[in-house]
C-alpha cells in the first residue's frame, strides 16, 4: 500500500487546504469541489486529509459504521443494543467514475430473496463512506444515474436500495469531496450546488515555489517513510488544532450583524435558493473556531463568501465562476455593524462621503467622455470597414446574439451509447420494454419474466411449500429504454457570404443556443469551421461545451466558401471519433447558407462530400442561414445530399410555429 503524501507538506494551494480543513472542523459545511488544471495537487491534498481526521467510534461488527452513542434504529445489521464499540481511523472512500450502481449503493441477492425470502444485502461505497469522506476524482465525468444517487443520499443522509419489493435503507452521511478539470466538461447544476465550498487551483508561476514542489515530490518518492516522519510534528499539530476547533465550534456565536451580512451578500450576488446562506453561516462559524475565536467577524464572512458563492452565482453554463471582490467589500461595508453591538468599531454613523458611504467613484476617461462612447479595439467603423492592420478579406469576430431555447434535434433509431438526454437508446435506466437472459451479473430483474420462466419447472424441482423454486437459468434481465448523449459536431460556415455582422451575430447566437442544449443533454461537442481556402478543427470532440462557446465567440469571418473542405474535414473527425467510441452516435449540425465557391466545380465537389455522410448513415441537419428577399434554396438542396433536413434560423426556436420537436431524418437509418 502506498504511503500518502503529508497534508502539511503540500506547497501553496492555501485556499484548497483551508477549505478542506474547514470541512474537517465542521462536516456540516457540505464538502468541497476542487476545480483546476491537471497536475495541481488536487488529488494529493484530498487523499492526505483523511490522515488528519479524528478517529471514530463504531459498533463492533456493524458494516454500516453505526455510532455506539446513537445507533441507527433502521440499520440492516441492527438493532444495536448494548454492544461493544471499537475505534478506527476515519475512512476516505473513492468512487471510481466507471463504477456501477450496485457498487455505489450495494447489491441484493435477488435469487435468495425470491426463493428464501432472505434480505442478503452486500453494502456499497455509500455504506463504507458513512461518517467519513466520499471522494470522486473527475466528478464531472460521473454518469448521470450515479449523480442522481449521490444527490439523493446527500440530501437525505441515507441510502435506499429497492429491488422488486425488497428494500434496504441505511444511514449515509459523508463529506463529499470532488476534483475536476473544467476543460473536460462542467457539472450538472444540481450536483454543483451540493458542494458546500469550491476552490480554483492552478500551478504556481513562481520558479522558487515550483522548485520546492519538485524537491518535496522527489523526496517523497525516494523514501516515503522518511519523508512522512520528517513532517510528523506538523501533521500532529494540525490534527490537534482540528480537534480543538471541533470542541470550540458549539461555543462560537454567530451574531445578527454577521447574519445580515451573509443574507445581504447572497442577495447581492443573486444566488438561487437558501443553501448558500446556510453554507456561508456554517463556514464563517468554522473559520472562527479554526482561528480559536468564539465570535464571527466580518473577515470570516468575507472568506466564507469567497469559498461558498463562486459556483452558485453562475447564471448559465458558460459564465466563468468567480466573485467580484469589490462588490463583496461594498456589500459587507454597507451592512457592517447592523446588529447595534459595535462589532466593527465605535463609529456607528460613518460619513456618507467616506469609504463606506455614498456612491463608489466611477472610473472613466480623463476627458470626461462617457465610457460607452469609446470604440472597442478591433471593432469596425460605422461604414463597415475593418480596422487598420486587419486584412481586407477578414472581419474581426462579432459577439453572438442572445441564446434561446431550441428545438430538440435527435438521432433516429435506437442507440446504445453513453447515458444522456438526447436520443432514444437501450440503457440501464428508463422504462422497461422487455426482458432477456442476463449477460454476466444480474442488475435489473424482470420479475414477471423470471416467474414465468420458473413456473413450468416447479413440479420437476420438487416444490412442496409456498416458496417459488428459482434457479439461475430462470432469472431474466429487464431491458430498458432511456436516452443517450450524442456527439454533436458543429460545422460552421465562416466565409465572406456569412460575414454581414448582424447576420453572423444571429448565427453565433443560434450555435450558442444549440451548445446550451448540448450541455443540458450531456453531449460531446466538436467544432469545425471553414473559410478562405481550407477548413480547420476549431475544437476536437470534447465534453467541455463551454470550451466550444469560447472558440465560437472568437471566430473570425471572411474569404471564400470551401464547403467541400469543411464537409471532408468533418467526415474525417467522425471517422477518428468512431474508432474511439463506436457506441456514441453522431449528429452533424451544418450552419451555412449553402453557397460553395473556390476551386474547380465547387458545388459538385460539395455534393459528393455530402453524400459520404448519407452513405454512412450519419444523422444531419442543415441550419439555413440564407437571408434577403431572393433566396436560392441551396441549403435545402445540400440537406438532401446529406440525407438530412434543413431548418431556418427562425424555425430553430422551440417556440416557433414550425413545431416543437424535429427528429433528424436520414435516408439510411440504423436498425433499432
Amino acid at each position: 500500500m502506498s504511503t500518502p503524501f503529508p497534508f502539511t507538506a503540500v506547497v501553496g494551494q492555501d485556499d484548497l487546504r483551508l477549505a478542506l480543513l474547514l470541512n474537517a472542523v465542521s462536516p456540516a459545511v457540505g464538502g468541497v469541489l476542487v476545480r483546476g488544471e491537471k497536475g495541481t495537487a488536487k488529488s494529493t491534498a484530498v487523499r492526505a486529509l483523511s490522515a488528519l481526521l479524528p478517529a471514530v467510534d463504531v459498533v463492533t461488527g456493524c458494516r454500516f459504521s453505526c455510532d455506539p452513542g446513537a445507533p441507527d434504529p433502521a440499520c440492516p445489521d441492527g438493532p444495536h443494543e448494548v454492544e461493544a464499540s471499537t475505534t478506527r481511523p476515519a475512512r476516505m472512500v473513492e468512487l471510481p467514475v466507471g463504477a456501477s450502481e450496485d457498487r455505489l449503493v450495494g447489491a441484493l441477492d435477488i435469487e435468495r430473496a425470491l426463493s428464501e425470502g432472505v434480505k442478503a444485502f452486500e453494502p456499497g461505497l455509500l455504506a463504507d463512506a458513512h461518517r467519513g469522506i466520499l471522494y470522486v476524482d473527475e466528478v464531472n465525468l460521473l454518469h448521470d444515474h450515479l449523480v442522481d444517487l449521490l444527490l439523493d443520499a446527500a440530501a437525505m443522509g441515507a441510502s435506499y436500495v429497492e429491488r422488486e419489493g425488497v428494500s434496504v435503507r441505511h444511514a449515509a452521511r459523508f463529506l463529499l469531496v470532488g476534483t475536476m478539470n473544467p476543460e473536460e466538461g462542467e457539472l450538472r447544476p444540481q450536483l454543483l450546488d451540493r458542494f458546500g465550498l469550491t476552490v480554483e487551483v492552478a500551478a504556481s508561476r513562481e520558479p522558487d515555489q515550483r522548485v520546492e514542489v519538485v524537491r518535496r515530490r522527489l523526496a517523497h518518492d525516494d523514501d516515503p517513510a522518511a519523508f512522512v516522519a520528517r513532517w510528523a510534528d506538523e501533521e500532529a499539530e494540525v490534527r490537534a488544532r482540528i480537534v480543538a476547533a471541533r470542541a470550540l465550534l458549539p461555543s462560537v456565536r454567530l451574531g445578527d450583524g454577521a447574519l445580515r451580512q451573509i443574507a445581504a451578500t447572497c442577495a447581492a450576488f443573486e444566488v438561487d435558493g437558501m443553501r448558500a446562506d446556510i453554507v456561508m453561516a456554517r463556514t464563517a462559524t468554522a473559520l472562527a473556531a479554526w482561528a480559536g475565536r468564539t465570535d464571527v467577524l466580518a473577515e470570516d464572512v468575507r472568506q466564507a463568501a469567497l469559498l461558498a458563492l463562486p459556483h452558485r452565482r453562475r447564471r448559465n453554463p458558460f459564465d466563468a465562476p468567480g466573485l467580484d471582490e469589490d462588490k463583496l467589500d461594498e456589500t459587507l461595508e454597507e451592512f457592517s455593524g447592523s446588529d447595534g453591538e459595535g462589532d466593527n468599531g465605535p463609529d456607528d454613523d460613518p460619513d456618507p462621503d467616506g469609504p463606506g458611504g455614498g456612491q463608489p467613484p466611477q472610473e472613466g476617461p480623463d476627458d470626461g467622455s462617457p465610457a460607452g462612447d469609446v470604440p472597442a479595439q478591433g471593432e469596425p467603423s460605422e461604414d463597415g470597414q475593418a480596422p487598420a492592420g486587419q486584412g481586407a478579406g477578414e472581419q474581426s469576430p462579432v459577439r453572438s446574439a442572445e441564446p434561446f431555447r431550441t428545438k430538440v434535434l435527435s438521432v433516429p433509431g435506437l442507440g446504445e451509447g453513453a447515458a444522456g438526454r438526447r436520443s432514444r437508446a437501450r440503457t440501464e435506466h428508463g422504462r422497461t420494454t422487455g426482458s432477456r437472459r442476463p449477460r454476466g451479473a444480474l442488475t435489473k430483474l424482470h420479475l414477471a419474466a423470471t416467474v414465468q420462466a420458473a413456473a413450468p419447472h416447479q413440479l420437476a424441482r420438487g416444490r412442496s411449500g409456498r416458496g417459488l423454486v428459482v434457479r439461475r437459468d430462470d432469472l431474466r434481465q429487464a431491458t430498458r429504454e432511456g436516452r443517450e448523449g450524442n456527439l454533436v459536431l458543429f460545422v460552421v460556415d465562416a466565409s465572406g457570404s456569412m460575414a454581414a455582422r448582424q447576420r453572423m451575430s444571429a448565427v453565433k447566437g443560434a450555435v450558442l443556443s444549440l451548445l446550451l442544449d448540448a450541455y443540458q443533454r450531456r453531449d460531446k461537442v466538436g467544432l469545425v469551421t471553414f473559410r478562405g481556402s481550407a477548413a480547420e478543427v476549431a475544437l476536437p470532440p470534447t465534453s467541455s461545451v463551454d470550451a466550444a462557446a469560447v472558440r465560437l465567440e472568437s471566430l473570425p469571418t471572411g474569404g471564400r466558401t470551401p464547403l467541400s473542405a469543411g464537409l471532408l474535414r468533418a467526415h474525417e473527425v467522425l471517422r477518428v471519433e468512431r474508432l474511439r467510441d463506436s457506441a456514441r452516435r453522431p449528429l452533424v449540425v451544418l450552419v451555412t447558407d449553402g453557397r460553395a465557391t473556390g476551386g474547380p466545380e465547387p458545388v459538385a465537389t460539395a455534393g459528393r462530400a455530402a453524400r459520404l455522410f448519407a452513405a454512412d448513415g450519419v444523422a444531419s441537419v442543415v441550419v439555413d442561414c440564407e437571408s434577403g428577399p431572393v433566396r436560392l434554396g441551396l441549403a435545402g438542396q445540400l440537406a438532401g445530399e446529406l440525407g438530412g433536413t434543413a431548418v431556418t434560423l427562425d424555425a430553430l426556436r422551440a417556440d416557433s410555429l414550425a413545431g416543437l420537436v424535429r427528429d433528424v431524418q436520414g435516408t439510411s437509418r440504423r436498425a433499432a
